[in-house]
């Protein structure tokens, strides 16, 4: 019998895109013969993934699980928005969604936890619902946020099922007050972030490579006016300010009330709490978000490329 080694598994699995154990079956089958295998795993239909790998998949759904204290949400990619209203899909990125509550937002730690059921790791049983629905999938990228008192609220935007949709957020709120009113304001302030998108918690969270680029905009905006160095300073200044509160989430306009920022709904809101109340963290999730999908093409230019041959 020959010996599989594991380069041998890796090579097969980079080839076919099938998971690990099916590779070593296949190998196994073929008595480490490659092409063998590969033919092996065609003809189980094993294979089917790798035709589909180079495709584009920026649709799917995002997930959010949460557990009083404690909330995870992933980002699980189809080619297209058909395969995110399949049942057999919604189920299993609510799965994963669930077993992102005890990876610590690792994705790695994710994608190689066991999948209930299967016998197999999240990434593996993934590969094969790829071959089973028919289009390339994969789980992107997850994040988790906890609180030691208090509780963590979620909200899902555009919602196709129970705690799936194309938005997620998770907002942590600290309290020892009453639970069930700390997450009704939870979940005000989770659909805050939906909406309006914020970069960071405070501005001490701010990426500092974006705020100074945004002080550079501002600086030559401001120098062109002709004024003073100082004046200039000022304006800059000034502008920062604006950028904080449109880019920081406890600055900004409470959405649900369009008078107060966040920071100050939240001490309004310890009254129905009856304790003292602190927005502690948060994360939102966009389905698509940041994934390059190629150049766009009208039907009418679609068409006359195919016309003219090219």
């Amino acid at each position: 019998m020959a010996t599989i080694t594991a380069s041998m598994v890796k090579e097969l699995r980079e080839k076919t895109g099938a998971g690990m154990m099916d590779c070593k079956n296949a190998l196994t089958e073929a008595g480490g013969d490659m092409e063998a295998a590969v033919d092996w795993l065609r003809a189980k239909g094993l294979a089917k993934a790798a035709k589909k790998a180079s495709r584009v998949a920026a649709e799917g759904l995002v997930g959010v699980a949460a557990d009083e204290t404690a909330g995870a949400v992933v980002e699980v990619n189809s080619e297209t928005d058909f395969v995110a209203r399949n049942e057999q899909f919604q189920q299993m990125v609510a799965q994963i969604a669930n077993l992102a509550l005890t990876a610590g937002g690792e994705i790695d730690a994710l994608k190689a936890a066991e999948y209930p059921g299967v016998g197999k790791s999240v990434e593996d049983h993934v590969g094969e619902m790829v071959a089973t629905i028919g289009e390339n999938m994969s789980v992107r990228r997850c994040a988790q946020i906890s609180v030691e008192n208090g509780v963590v609220a979620s909200y899902v935007h555009n919602q196709a099922a129970s705690g799936l949709g194309k938005i997620g957020v998770l907002v942590g709120i600290e309290t020892t007050g009453d639970k069930a009113a700390a997450a009704s304001f939870g979940k005000q302030v989770a659909m805050h972030v939906a909406a309006a998108n914020p970069l960071a918690l405070t501005p001490e969270d701010l990426d500092q490579a974006v705020v100074e680029r945004e002080r550079a905009v501002y600086t030559e905006q401001a120098r062109e006016s002709g004024k003073p160095d100082n004046i200039v300073e000022k304006m800059v200044e000034g502008r920062i300010r604006k950028f904080y509160e449109e880019s920081v989430l406890l600055s900004q306009t409470f959405v649900i009330d369009g008078e107060n920022s966040v920071e100050k709904a939240a001490k309004l809101a310890e009254a129905q709490v009856g304790a003292p109340l602190k927005v502690a963290n948060f994360v939102r999730m966009q389905i698509g978000e940041g994934i390059d999908t190629g150049p766009e093409e009208d039907f009418a230019a679609e068409v006359a490329k195919t016309a003219s041959g090219s």
